[in-house]
């Protein structure tokens, strides 16, 4: 009888142990959290163009620098991607504004874009690799939401599909930054 409980009481820690694991695990996909509320999300094409041109240069420009700074290969690789990624984006965007007969703005960096870069001018190494990962992540969650939200509430149809096109691209780009170490 004694045994019969013993047993029964290890199960059930081993039961809870397990479904504690399972907890664990499902909470750690969610690596970085949404786009910060106080975000605007244009569904202007004008607004739109502005942000997604602005996500795109501080994508470029700060990939740039990782191929310069960075101290892994990895980084260094993924930087390299995202140069050409957001080239595209960046060029598709372009493309879809003139066919609309829109005039797209410059791409700009905004003064929080400015203020991450200046950061990564002045690291190189692990603590570049630490700074550009944790950067990059924030940025790729806002840029989601840029993206999703104007494909689904933008008031430009050409702009619409270019939006929803960069969805799933962010979306790889998210995956990936969620398989490279976080420090």
């Amino acid at each position: 009888m004694k045994t019969m409980m013993l047993c029964g009481a290890l199960a059930l820690l081993a039961m809870t142990a397990a479904t504690r694991s399972e907890a664990t695990r499902g909470a750690s996909l969610q690596t970085e959290p949404m786009a910060p509320p106080q975000m605007a999300m244009p569904r202007d094409a004008m607004g739109y163009a502005r942000q997604a041109g602005a996500g795109d240069l501080y994508e470029i420009e700060s990939s740039t620098l990782a191929q310069q700074r960075a101290g892994s290969g990895a980084v260094r690789q993924f930087g390299q991607m995202m140069i050409e990624h957001h080239g595209m984006t960046t060029q598709q965007l372009t493309d879809a504004a003139r066919t609309a007969g829109m005039t797209p703005p410059p791409p700009v960096l905004d003064a929080r874009q400015r203020k991450m870069i200046d950061e990564l001018r002045g690291l190189s190494g692990a603590r570049f690799d630490s700074a550009y990962l944790r950067q990059q992540r924030t940025a790729h969650q806002e840029a989601l939401a840029l993206h999703a939200g104007y494909a689904e509430n933008g008031d430009n149809a050409a702009l619409r599909t270019v939006a929803a096109a960069a969805v799933p691209i962010v979306q790889r780009h998210v995956d990936l930054l969620a398989r490279l170490p976080k420090d």
